[in-house]
Formats: C-alpha cells, sequence, structure tokens
C-alpha cells in the first residue's frame, strides 16, 4: 500500500471526528470511485471510435459472419 495524505479545513477534520467519519475510508472511496469513473469515460470514448465502424457493416454481413460461426460449432 501507498501512503496518500491530504489537507482539509480544521473544521471538517473535527466534523468527521464528531461524526464518526474515517478520513481513510472516505479517500479510499473516492480513489476507487474516481478510477472507475475514469475506466467508464474510456470505455465511452472507445465505443464511439467503434460505432461508425460498425455502421458500414451490412446486416447481410452480420447475418453471413453468425451463420458462419455456428456453422463451425
Amino acid at each position: 500500500m501507498a501512503t496518500v495524505s491530504a489537507k482539509i479545513e480544521k473544521r471538517k477534520k473535527e466534523e468527521m471526528n464528531e461524526l464518526g467519519i474515517s478520513p481513510s475510508e472516505v479517500i479510499k472511496k473516492a480513489v476507487d470511485d474516481a478510477i472507475l469513473q475514469r475506466k467508464l469515460e474510456k470505455a465511452a470514448e472507445g465505443i464511439s471510435e467503434i460505432v461508425p465502424l460498425l455502421r458500414k457493416v451490412s446486416e447481410e454481413s452480420w447475418v453471413k459472419a453468425i451463420r458462419e460461426t455456428r456453422d463451425e460449432r
């Protein structure tokens, strides 16, 4: 594990203590959420690039490819 530190207002730190909120758990969740969000954004970008290519393929080509794949089994 790595250590990460963050500066927050003193009052917020006091409120976290009063409410029993663990700063480390909040930071861990925020990091996990940020990573997931970025992965989803990158996936959406990839899909946006692929969709125009897929639209160029005719329905007949899709049907033919599916039938050939089924026949291979």
